[in-house]
């Protein structure tokens, strides 16, 4: 929904205070997320471990990549479940690797092109040598136009780090 045109709100459809509580990580939190977020588990961030993110439900896609060779798999949770989680609003999500590479992905995105958070690559959980723990994955066999640089730029790995704008 667009919240006074301020943005894209991935909300519960609830009143702030009807929200469920975000639980704090059990486990090593892999992803934080700062900026425009309603929901927080950690100060003012949510923060995720692995089984959180999995219990969002893991979705598959199936597609090659600029990357691999041939067809890879990936699973992991929808963008969308993880914004909805965090309740984020705002236009953009500026993805930072462990590596400190930044990269802005549209909000827009992820009702239009469906990406995930992927943590398994071909059934197996990635390592950081091996793009993980968490890879921005777009559906690109989907649709020619993720077959293009620009979104192939949006694809960012060893994910570490979400802010909204």
């Amino acid at each position: 929904m667009i919240a006074g045109g301020a943005g894209l709100v991935f909300g519960l459809g609830l009143p702030q205070r009807a929200r469920a509580a975000l639980a704090a990580p059990t486990d090593r939190p892999i992803l934080t997320i700062s900026g425009k977020i309603d929901i927080h588990n950690v100060g003012d961030t949510a923060q995720f471990d692995r089984p959180m993110l999995e219990a969002m439900g893991m979705k598959t896609i199936s597609t090659h990549t600029k990357w691999d060779n041939g067809i890879v798999t990936f699973e992991g949770p929808l963008m969308t479940a993880v914004m909805a989680a965090c309740g984020a609003r705002g236009d953009t999500i500026e993805a930072v690797a462990l590596n400190d590479y930044h990269t802005s992905i549209p909000m827009a995105d992820l009702a239009q092109y469906h990406p995930i958070l992927a943590l398994k690559r071909d059934g197996a959980y990635m390592a950081v040598r091996d793009k993980g723990p968490l890879f921005v994955v777009y559906p690109y066999d989907s649709d020619p136009e993720l077959q293009q640089q620009k979104y192939y730029g949006r694809s960012a790995w060893q994910v570490a780090q979400f802010v909204i704008k």
